[in-house]
């Protein structure tokens, strides 16, 4: 397994194609890193607001980027792995200099309009991921251009992986799952929760390393919450100097990503026997993070898993510790679309991937979380497969 490759391109701006045909549109610019990465399959390394980038891609003719020259050599790196789909790039500087060749970055929105006219889109409608900003004012520079806001449309771009996509993320979640068999190695009454955390990271990296050298494997999280402060899913903002005590439960996070694709991997432990309301707990939220994975169906609304969840943990009598919906889509984001899942009532589709996480939590007690990434299909298929059974996830 190495780098996207031109198949995944292909397949993108297949995509990308019929979207245009849809809303009858000459173009689609990107301007947020994370699509910029999805049509170029390079890594934005700094955030648009500050140093904007931007990725054309007409519905005839080659996909042309403006980016900044902080890139050069980046640039240079991915041309030379052969992993960079898009060959026409124009660069500005972000200062002055003597004998600079370059546009100046207060010139983008200029450098932009020009460049949409020299490629024959200066009467286009331009289809953008974000309509707002200096592509907004390019375009304003262009009266016969119009630019459509169809941000929702290109999130659906992102929805369905092809195969190999889908590849990817299954050696990511590999990855995740012998991370937790460290975890479970690792875990003690005393040890600090940040020291732990770090010490998995590091040990993720050594492993990765071995696995996929020489490629893209980023440490998003390994996160883990203990005890009472725990209740909060995402801690309770004090975490330096906190450490496992014997009848904690602990929630931790591990995500990869790989290539540019994210997977996400939770269990929920303990250190030493649980009490009867942590195993009480532990059960139902296991038992509604499987009920969620079983509605993963191609063809059921996409609401039905968040239900199916929501459901189980209701009848076990704990439905006011919900704190947030089962899941959201993965994939170029941890956090990819559709994210309001529980509001969502269209089928899904083949292909697509979710986290499932429902979560209880429980006021002095600490939170239950099991978390899985699925592939929507006749049948779910589940990329992550460390242990959920109680005997499994009790250590110390």
């Amino acid at each position: 397994m190495g780098f996207l490759s031109r198949t995944v391109a292909a397949y993108r701006r297949s995509l990308m194609d019929a979207m245009m045909d849809r809303m009858r549109c000459d173009a689609i610019a990107f301007v947020s890193g994370d699509f910029f990465q999805f049509g170029t399959n390079f890594h934005t390394d700094v955030l648009p607001w500050e140093r904007p980038v931007l990725l054309v891609v007409p519905r005839n003719g080659e996909p042309f980027a403006v980016m900044h020259e902080l890139s050069t050599n980046h640039i240079r790196f991915a041309r030379e792995a052969q992993r960079m789909w898009v060959d026409d790039i124009t660069m500005y500087a972000e200062h002055p200099r003597v004998g600079a060749r370059l546009p100046l970055y207060p010139q983008w929105p200029e450098m932009v309009a020009e460049l949409l006219k020299a490629k024959g889109l200066g009467h286009a409608r331009i289809a953008a991921d974000a309509a707002g900003g200096p592509l907004a004012r390019a375009i304003a520079l262009l009266p016969e251009a119009k630019l459509i806001p169809a941000t929702a449309e290109c999130r659906a771009l992102r929805f369905v992986k092809c195969a190999e996509e889908l590849a990817v993320m299954r050696e990511a979640a590999s990855l995740t799952d012998w991370v937790q068999e460290r975890y479970r190695e690792n875990i003690r009454e005393g040890r600090l929760v940040q020291e732990l955390d770090m010490a998995m990271a590091a040990q993720m990296v050594e492993e990765a390393g071995r696995r996929f050298p020489g490629q893209n494997m980023e440490v998003m999280r390994c996160w883990t919450l203990s005890g009472p402060a725990s209740a909060a899913p995402h801690g309770d903002g004090q975490p330096t100097g906190a450490r496992i005590a014997k009848g904690h439960g602990l929630v931790n996070i591990v995500v990869a990503r790989l290539n540019g694709l994210v997977v996400e991997n939770e269990r929920t432990w303990f250190c030493g026997a649980p009490s009867d309301i942590q195993v009480k707990a532990y059960e139902a939220a296991t038992a509604a993070n499987e009920a969620g994975i079983a509605a993963l169906v191609e063809g059921n609304p996409v609401s039905a898993f968040d239900a199916a969840a929501q459901g189980v943990i209701e009848a076990a009598g704990f439905g006011a510790n919900i704190l947030h919906r089962t899941g959201h889509g993965m994939g170029t984001l941890g956090h990819e679309f559709p994210d309001d899942t529980a509001f969502v009532h269209r089928p899904l589709l083949a292909g697509e991937v979710y986290s499932c996480e429902p979560g209880i939590y429980i006021w002095g007690v600490g939170g239950f979380r099991q978390d899985d990434t699925v592939v929507v299909g006749p049948t779910p298929e589940v990329l992550t497969n460390a242990p959920k059974d109680l005997k499994s996830q009790t250590v110390g």
